[in-house]
């Protein structure tokens, strides 16, 4: 298993390498000067060739990517250009929020998914099959910002039901319970179809399978049947496609903090592409690709876990 663990890790670090130098460079094409925005439109030339310079941006492109691996690898992610605070510490001030939206979308969202599957597989081709696929499908096909928008409208403006602008704090407070409601439902929202689909399919094959049979002609008990020798074998299947899920809701969350004006990473993303404040911008590239590659490397030790197949692969 640690021989296994150590080949994922040695598979992700190329990846990340491959995503910092993608987003350096595409940074550098933004036809915008980090020194004009750090100086001011009414800065004289004398004062942005100075900044420039202090900056290292009159380097070759070569050159300040290897300084900025260089303070990368020593824990150094720069400056704001439009706030002058430390990348580190504006990015410790929202990987905090973005976790909880994250955990709080997934804890509602994982364990409807799998139940809706699973009713739709025992009971495939009725009506709850139908009426679930057709919920699954819907909630596919419909983007995350209108999600969040019919949210907003329905809970928010004409029941007034729930908060929607902010972050209320911390989850263990009522306050932060109440202002994480609407965000985790928009963002999860998206997560269920996925995960119904697949679980479907997955349980759909294995009440077919010869074990199953034999479970059944045992005697043993229809809910245990389908509970310990069907869905607990068709999880495999459902954990991979969860872990892919997850990283694209890194996406998503981008989405659904600039709608509620949630306060996370991907807010933040979007605040520095927008005021093309570069060093900030490429902190935040740098949390979502770790994050997204940390997430599939977990996936990939779970599923060695579930199938010691895969470890001996």
């Amino acid at each position: 298993m640690a021989k296994y663990a150590l080949q994922r890790l040695a598979l992700a670090i190329p990846v990340l390498l491959g995503v910092l130098l993608v987003g350096f460079f595409l940074m550098q094409v933004v036809p915008t000067d980090p020194a004009i925005i750090r100086a001011g439109p009414q800065a004289t030339q004398d004062v942005v060739e100075a900044i420039r310079e202090e900056l290292g941006l009159n380097k070759p492109l070569w050159q300040q990517f290897g300084l900025y691996m260089w303070r990368l690898f020593q824990g150094d992610l720069g400056v704001s250009i439009i706030n002058n605070v430390a990348v580190t510490q504006e990015l410790g001030d929202t990987i905090g929020p973005t976790l909880e939206l994250m955990v709080a979308s997934l804890f509602w969202s994982i364990p409807l998914g799998i139940l809706m599957g699973t009713l739709a597989a025992y009971w495939r081709g009725s009506l709850i099959d139908r009426g679930i696929m057709a919920i699954s499908v819907a909630g596919v096909s419909v983007p995350v910002f209108f999600i969040g928008l019919l949210m907003i409208w329905l809970l928010g403006f004409q029941w007034q039901l729930l908060p929607f602008t902010g972050r209320g704090g911390p989850l263990w407070t009522m306050d932060g319970i109440m202002a994480i409601i609407l965000p985790a439902l928009t963002l999860g929202g998206v997560f269920v179809g996925p995960v119904a689909r697949m679980t479907r399919t997955a349980v759909v094959d294995m009440l077919s399978a010869d074990h199953v049979r034999t479970a059944r002609a045992k005697g043993l008990n229809e809910f245990l049947v389908v509970l310990r020798h069907a869905l607990r074998n068709a999880l495999i299947p459902v954990i991979t496609l969860i872990g892919l899920q997850i990283g694209f809701l890194l996406g998503g969350a981008v989405v659904t903090e600039t709608i509620f004006s949630w306060p996370g990473v991907g807010r933040l993303a979007v605040g520095a592409i927008l005021s093309s404040d570069f060093p900030m911008a490429q902190g935040t590239i740098i949390v979502l690709s770790l994050g997204f590659i940390l997430i599939n490397l977990a996936v990939d030790l779970l599923y060695a876990v579930l199938d010691p197949r895969v470890r001996l692969s």
